[in-house]
């Protein structure tokens, strides 16, 4: 990497400054100061590649078997509840999939987005055991503004919302800031949110830390608002508090699922120079990226469900702990220019924490959306509503959730992808569907088994109403072949 002048970063960095709001000047400061200590160490070649001979075989304790924990009795949950407080990681827009706003207001069921389906849940868990656990959110620039209003027109105002921060993307030619002395307002393609890392600083920085340790809180449940599989559940908050049974403080616990196909870029567990780390995809030398994607070299994946101590937290950051390994994001703006932006990850903060360990969950705990084809899935009858939570339908005899592969090229964005079906297809019966090419679904269309629909070049299929169509692949023109 080229050398950097930081001084002369940092003299870019107080022009910036200097136009800033006068009432947020001092958030401004706090935030490129954080900025500076992360691209500081990206430009002394602080690499987050690991070395592959040095990582070990986990320890049978690092990750827990779920089944393994005790259900607490309902005398003890009202008072593990008020020890408890709720992030939901609520900064990214939905642009992968083609929206333009907040991610978190996309409709997934019901005609409810994913924070009006999170309000839900949260307002059923205190009414039913008669508590105030207090949701929290952490927004984005990007997406600030859109929730306060969802927020302010339901009249909720018992959320409490702290932003992440706010960095400049840089030159990928000169290593420097790309945004032009003026308000931030005015450029923000010039500006990103550095990651979910960024929570631990950023919540410390809000005051929101210091209030709950001061209100006797002990934990923080954090996870993406997208996933709706991360619920509170009972187990893993008895095996952290429940004041009856013996143990030492696990000051972070991750919840991880086992691998499938579907899952080889996610990040994995791995014993490291003495610790459990996370390791993620960026971290992996060129030379061993197909044994990180390995389902028998790595069997458990990352779900981003993170449960936290909150004076750990506070330790970590006191102490000026968590350097948090950098992942460097690629980027072209708008006018072509190459940038760069700096991330980090909230689970790379697991090697800074006490007993940190992993527990393997069932898979109806990860249920993210990050394509259009995840969408269609949880908008299925394979997925019911239950006090903004979903589950598994009843109907359905096998435990496994469908894999579903959609083409980009007609299903990617929301848009396009929902208006190809009439009405989503029944798919209780579905083992895998993939799709490819022009296709157009008919109303009440039932899919069983594996079923691959294939259109070639400018072809394009329309599967009628009523269609049933089980263990077969159907293709460009119409042939239907049993499997």
């Amino acid at each position: 990497m080229q050398n950097v002048d930081i001084k002369n970063l940092q003299v870019c960095l107080n022009k910036l400054i200097s136009t800033t709001d006068p009432s947020k000047s001092q958030q401004t400061v706090t935030q490129l100061n954080g900025f500076t200590k992360l691209f500081t160490r990206f430009s002394q070649n602080k690499t987050s590649v690991i070395d592959w001979n040095k990582i070990e075989k986990l320890p049978e304790e690092a990750v827990k078997d779920y089944d393994c924990l005790d259900s607490p009795t309902n005398c003890t949950v009202h008072q593990m509840l008020n020890k408890l407080v709720i992030v939901k990681l609520n900064g990214g827009l939905g642009t992968s999939m083609g929206c333009s706003g907040p991610k978190s207001m996309i409709i997934v069921k019901d005609g409810k987005n994913f924070l009006e389906l999170t309000l839900e849940q949260i307002d059923n868990l205190n009414k039913a055991y008669k508590v105030d656990v207090p949701l929290v959110l952490m927004n984005s620039f990007n997406t600030d503004t859109e929730t306060e209003n969802i927020l302010n027109k339901k009249g909720i105002s018992n959320v409490h919302t702290f932003n992440q921060s706010c960095y400049p993307r840089i030159s990928k030619e000169t290593l420097m800031p790309v945004a032009e002395v003026g308000n931030v307002e005015e450029s923000m393609e010039s500006w990103y949110p550095p990651g979910h890392g960024d929570f631990y600083e950023s919540f410390k920085n809000s005051g929101l830390l210091e209030k709950f340790i001061k209100e006797g809180k002990t934990y923080c449940y954090v996870s993406n608002i997208d996933n709706l599989g991360a619920t509170v559940d009972f187990k893993i908050l008895n095996f952290l508090l429940n004041p009856n049974q013996p143990r030492h403080f696990h000051e972070f616990v991750m919840e991880v699922t086992e691998k499938t196909k579907a899952d080889i870029k996610g990040g994995t567990l791995i014993n490291y120079e003495g610790k459990i780390n996370l390791l993620e995809l960026a971290q992996v030398p060129d030379d061993h990226i197909n044994d990180f994607k390995s389902i028998k070299m790595f069997k458990y994946f990352n779900t981003n469900n993170i449960w936290v101590k909150l004076d750990s937290i506070d330790r970590n950051m006191k102490q000026d702990l968590l350097e948090l390994e950098i992942i460097v994001n690629h980027k072209s703006l708008k006018n072509g220019r190459k940038v760069i932006q700096l991330e980090t990850a909230i689970g790379a903060g697991m090697k800074y924490f006490e007993n940190s360990i992993g527990i393997n969950v069932p898979r109806s705990r990860f249920l993210p959306v990050k394509k259009s084809s995840d969408l269609v899935l949880i908008m299925s009858n394979v997925y019911n509503l239950n006090n903004g939570s979903l589950v598994m339908s009843p109907k359905r005899m096998f435990p496994n959730t469908p894999l579903i592969m959609l083409g980009d090229k007609h299903f990617k964005n929301v848009s396009d992808c929902l208006s190809r079906f009439s009405s989503i297809p029944d798919f209780l019966e579905l083992d895998t569907l993939t799709v490819c090419g022009d296709i157009i679904f008919g109303k009440n269309v039932s899919l069983k088994g594996i079923v691959i629909i294939l259109a070639n070049g400018t072809d394009q299929i329309n599967i009628p109403d009523g269609s049933v169509i089980e263990n077969t692949i159907v293709s460009g023109n119409l042939t239907m072949i049993d499997l």
